[in-house]
C-alpha cells in the first residue's frame, strides 16, 4: 500500500492544551502536507467528532485519538488511544471522569497559589478557566504571564506550578485507560515512552518493565517516531516494538502556539520508508476508521 509521505498521529487542539480550533488544525495539517493525522487531546475526545464532520471525503484522512494521563505505584504514563468508535462508550465515560479530576486539580492549584505565593486572578478569568474542556497548568501559566507573575508560561510552570503540588486528587491507572480504549474498539499505544509522562528520562530497564507489564494488559503499540527523540532513542523504541511484537506510531506532539513543535515533525521523512510496524499500525487504524 502507498501511504502519504507525511503523517502525524499526535496533535493537540484547543480541546486540551493546544491552540488550534478544529477548523484551524485542519488547515494546519493541509499546509504541512500531512496526509493522515489524529487529534490526541489530553483526557478528552470532544474535538474529534467535530474535525471529522468538517472533513470532506477527498480530504486528508483523520483518525480518532486521545491521550490519557495515568499513574500507578511505579510512576506516570501517557496512553494514546486510536480509531475508537464515536459516541457513547467506556472511553467517553472515562474522559468525563478525568475532566472532573482536572477541574478539581485546577481549583486546588489556585488555592495553593493564593496561600503560598499571593497570586490571585480576577473572578471572570477563573470562571473562564473552569469552562475550558480540560484546564491545566499551561492555562494557569498563561494567566500568570498575563498578570505579570511570570515572564513566560514555561517559567510559571517550572518555577512555581510544578512546586505547587496537589495531593489527594484521584487518577486513573494505565490499566484502566487501556481497558477503556480496547472496550471502545480502539488501539492503545504508549506515548513517548522514553520520557515517561513527557517530563522524565527513563532508563532502558524501566522501559522494558513498563512495556512488558502494559502488553500483558492489552497494550498494542509504542510511539516510536517522535519529535523529541534522538536517533538512538528512536532506534531503541523501534527495537522494542520488534522485540515485543507491538505496533509503531509516529507523532510530533504539536500544540499550536503553546509549544515550539512543528506539525508533522516526527523525524520520519517518508512513511513509505518506515518500519513495517508503523505501516501495520496505519493499516489497522485506516481499516477501523473506514
Amino acid at each position: 500500500m502507498k501511504y502519504p509521505a507525511i503523517i502525524d498521529m499526535h496533535m493537540h487542539t484547543n480541546a486540551s492544551d493546544g491552540t488550534d480550533t478544529p477548523e484551524t488544525i485542519i488547515q494546519t495539517v493541509k499546509d504541512a502536507g500531512i496526509g493522515i493525522f489524529s487529534a490526541t487531546d489530553h483526557d478528552t475526545v470532544k474535538n474529534c467528532a467535530i474535525i471529522r464532520s468538517l472533513l470532506r471525503e477527498d480530504d486528508v484522512r483523520f483518525i480518532n485519538g486521545v491521550e490519557l494521563s495515568c499513574r500507578d505505584d511505579f510512576g506516570k504514563y501517557h496512553i494514546l488511544g486510536y480509531a475508537y468508535r464515536d459516541g457513547d462508550s467506556p472511553l467517553s465515560e472515562l474522559t468525563a471522569y478525568t475532566h472532573g479530576l482536572r477541574v478539581q486539580k485546577v481549583r486546588m492549584r489556585l488555592e495553593i497559589l493564593e496561600k503560598e505565593y499571593g497570586i490571585t486572578f480576577p473572578q471572570d478569568e477563573i470562571d473562564a478557566l473552569m469552562q475550558l474542556n480540560n484546564p491545566g497548568k499551561p492555562h494557569i501559566g498563561n494567566l500568570m504571564v498575563k498578570y505579570g507573575f511570570a515572564a513566560s508560561r514555561e517559567e510559571a510552570i517550572e518555577k512555581i506550578l510544578n512546586k505547587a503540588k496537589v495531593k489527594g486528587v484521584g487518577s486513573i491507572t494505565p490499566q484502566r485507560a487501556i481497558y477503556a480504549i480496547l472496550a471502545s474498539g480502539g488501539i492503545p499505544v504508549l506515548a513517548h515512552a522514553v520520557f515517561g509522562d513527557g517530563s522524565q528520562l527513563l532508563a532502558e530497564a524501566e522501559l522494558h518493565r513498563r512495556i512488558r507489564m502494559l502488553k500483558e494488559i492489552g497494550l498494542k503499540g509504542l510511539e516510536c517516531y517522535y519529535s523529541g527523540f534522538s536517533p538512538k532513542q528512536q532506534n531503541l523504541m523501534l527495537s522494542m516494538a520488534d522485540q515485543y511484537d507491538l505496533l509503531a506510531s509516529a507523532g510530533s506532539d504539536y500544540h499550536g502556539k503553546n509549544k515550539m513543535i512543528f506539525p508533522g515533525d516526527t523525524n520520519l521523512p517518508d512513511v513509505n520508508d518506515a518500519d513495517p510496524h508503523l505501516q501495520a499500525f496505519l493499516d489497522l487504524c485506516l481499516s477501523q476508521t473506514a
